[in-house]
């Protein structure tokens, strides 16, 4: 049995970039970038009008404004830059429109008021302001979105910006969810008294999917044999195999033995924590499939796969995976035999999370009332109130 840091060392050691493919950009979000992103222009391209209102020709700040400026015309959003033909007049300019030449002040409607073509100031001096100025939020050139980065909806708009129609990003694995138990019946039928519907993959694959990764579900007896058989197909066909269930130390529990006989490298079995002590990690010589195989209680499924099957995919993708961490909101005794994943709530008033019993790694409807999961690592001195642990959330 090993320490949890030893284990999550081990699956980020078998991180892997499964290559490139380009996507059109309503598809990207997100995906993990695959390229760096650079702007080809000026942010702004012009210097651009920030409030709806008249442009002027100030100058210096400290001349003070005329009375009234004769309105020359109107600069619209879109159309091509106009020019003040004197200073002492104005141009009426519109939010995002180009700065009019000749102009370096806009002073906004809320400050003027227009009468038979004038705009009679309502201030005695301005400033130059409200002009959003070429280049200012990125020069043409500039890395603005580095490889590696998850993308979300604000990064779309920058993609648009900088003409990315279509943008290159890091491929998923290919990935199989793999229920075994001959306890597990499919979710429309009516179990009989000794079974239970099939859960935990259903859970594993709404959490890829939220990665945007749409995996296959499968289902093995409890059949040495045929584990084997279905096993081996399994292996050459995905790069990650998720399983549930067969790797404690049942008699019926074939799994280690079966993965041996594939040829499959373990890494570890059992690791030094709860929930999830039976957790088995290896990959496949030949094929280099990854094999996460999890207990098949509810709780230890999911919890080493938030934290060891998340960080692994991230990194994977070009991303380390940033931990969130909590302030605990009471005392917890210490354990220095075991690291725990210990079930909380968020309290709504401090933002603290406060730790709540449950009947176990096998009570599924505890999953119901929890916000997350808090990593209490090993160790001799108690977990105080006020300590900030890493936080696995429940999204």
């Amino acid at each position: 049995m090993i320490d949890i840091q030893k284990a999550l060392d081990l699956v980020l050691s078998q991180k892997q970039f499964y290559g490139a493919e380009e996507v059109p950009l309503t598809e990207a979000v997100g995906r993990f970038l695959a390229e760096d992103i650079f702007t080809d222009r000026d942010a702004p391209p012009f210097d651009r009008v920030m409030m709806d209102g008249i442009a002027i020709q100030l100058k210096d700040i400290n001349d003070p404004l005329r009375p009234n400026y004769p309105i020359q015309g109107i600069q619209a959003a879109g159309a091509p830059q106009m020019t003040l033909k004197a200073p002492d007049h104005c141009l009426e300019v519109m939010t995002g429109a180009i700065l009019p030449l000749g102009t370096d002040t806009v002073i906004p409607y809320e400050e003027v008021e227009i009468k038979d073509g004038t705009a009679y100031v309502k201030i005695k001096k301005a400033i130059k302001r409200f002009v959003h100025r070429k280049g200012s939020d990125s020069p043409n050139g500039a890395l603005v979105l580095q490889k590696g980065k998850k993308i979300h909806p604000g990064d779309i708009g920058i993609l648009a910006t900088v003409g990315k129609s279509r943008v290159v990003v890091a491929k998923f694995p290919t990935i199989a969810i793999i229920s075994t138990g001959d306890e597990l019946v499919e979710i429309d039928e009516k179990p009989l008294a000794h079974q239970i519907r099939k859960s935990n993959v259903y859970n594993l694959w709404a959490s890829l999917l939220q990665e945007g990764i749409h995996a296959e579900r499968h289902h093995i007896i409890d059949d040495h044999g045929v584990l084997q058989t279905q096993l081996k197909i399994l292996i050459q066909k995905f790069d990650v195999l998720l399983l549930s269930g067969g790797v404690s130390m049942g008699k019926f529990d074939h799994l280690p033995t079966v993965f041996e006989e594939l040829g499959v490298q373990k890494l570890f079995h059992r690791v030094a924590q709860r929930p999830g002590k039976p957790f088995w990690f290896g990959y496949h010589k030949e094929f280099n499939t990854k094999i996460f195989a999890y207990p098949g209680n509810p709780v230890s499924t999911y919890v080493n796969h938030l934290f060891y099957f998340q960080q692994w995919l991230h990194a994977s993708l070009g991303q380390t995976l940033q931990m969130e961490h909590k302030e605990l909101g009471e005392d917890i005794p210490a354990n220095p035999n075991l690291a725990r994943f210990v079930s909380v709530k968020i309290d709504p008033v401090t933002g603290n999370v406060v730790p709540f019993s449950h009947n176990g790694s096998g009570d599924l409807f505890s999953l119901a009332e929890t916000d997350g999961f808090l990593l209490l690592p090993q160790r001799e001195k108690e977990y105080q109130k006020g300590e900030r642990l890493l936080f696995l959330a429940i999204r």
